[in-house]
């Protein structure tokens, strides 16, 4: 059964770190979701040992190994254990909790229509 394309279907680039879907690039030209944007790709090794070296090409992101060559992205990430810096959790953690504790807690009132601010 033939099922035809639909428009923006084709390329869905996914982030290294989190397989959330890919909005930002970061500063080796890696597809990244916008909470990954300050992380790179560290000490990548080919199946052989050898270290990987990041290429941006004309269809994206691939990766190129002195002894086997040319291997895309989703290869070279798959015999790959990509971890994003703990630092960086930790910091945008405690970044959130102290936003949420310095925000004012809303107060609820009450308006009853024999109220006179009901009508203002």
């Amino acid at each position: 059964m033939h099922i035809p394309k639909k428009y923006g279907h084709g390329k869905v680039d996914k982030c290294p770190f989190c397989q959330k879907h890919a909005t930002a690039m970061n500063e080796q030209k890696v597809p990244v979701c916008q909470s990954h944007k300050d992380e790179v790709l560290d000490n990548l090794k080919c199946i052989c040992g050898s270290p990987l070296e990041t290429l941006h090409g004309k269809f994206g992101t691939f990766f190129s190994c002195v002894k086997c060559g040319n291997i895309n992205m989703r290869k070279a990430l798959e015999f790959n254990e990509i971890k994003p810096r703990m630092h960086n959790e930790i910091f945008s953690q405690n970044k959130h909790e102290r936003a949420c504790q310095n925000k004012p807690q809303p107060k609820e009132m009450t308006v009853r229509s024999d109220d006179p601010r009901y009508f203002d």
